[in-house]
């Protein structure tokens, strides 16, 4: 028997993507409040996470609502199929979303000068401005 709160993001979820029947809610309560893991098709991971996780968002704000409602805390973990041990994004309803950074490491050992003729002549004209006596 599932929740209110299972329901809650089932049903919305399922109204989102392309293949509702492979969307599934499990409900863990732990210290830090209640923990919903949504797991869908691979395919429609793009549409529950949304263009810049505003989908996501979306989804922490209603749970946020939903958790006052209820007096509870929630976190919506959204699970990879691809590699259901690595959480595609873990919201919680009470904190900012985290910003997602990758870090691509195509360094060498030889310096590089990026800096544009724009930026030298823009550090030049802010140096000659500091040596102002104002």
């Amino acid at each position: 028997m599932s929740s209110i709160d299972q329901q809650f993001v089932e049903y919305i979820v399922k109204s989102l993507v392309e293949n509702p029947a492979d969307v599934s809610v499990e409900r863990i309560i732990d210290e830090k409040g209640v923990l919903l893991t949504l797991t869908v098709n691979p395919e429609d991971l793009g549409r529950v996470i949304g263009r810049r996780g505003t989908t996501a968002q979306s989804l922490r704000t209603l749970l946020r609502a939903l958790g006052t409602k209820n007096s509870a805390r929630y976190n919506l973990k959204i699970v990879n199929n691809d590699n259901p041990d690595e959480p595609v994004a873990t919201i919680s309803s009470d904190e900012e979303p985290a910003a997602v950074v990758s870090v691509v490491d195509n360094s060498t050992d030889e310096p590089v000068d990026n800096e544009s003729d724009f930026a030298k002549k823009s550090r030049k004209e802010l140096a000659e401005l500091d040596d102002l006596d104002i």
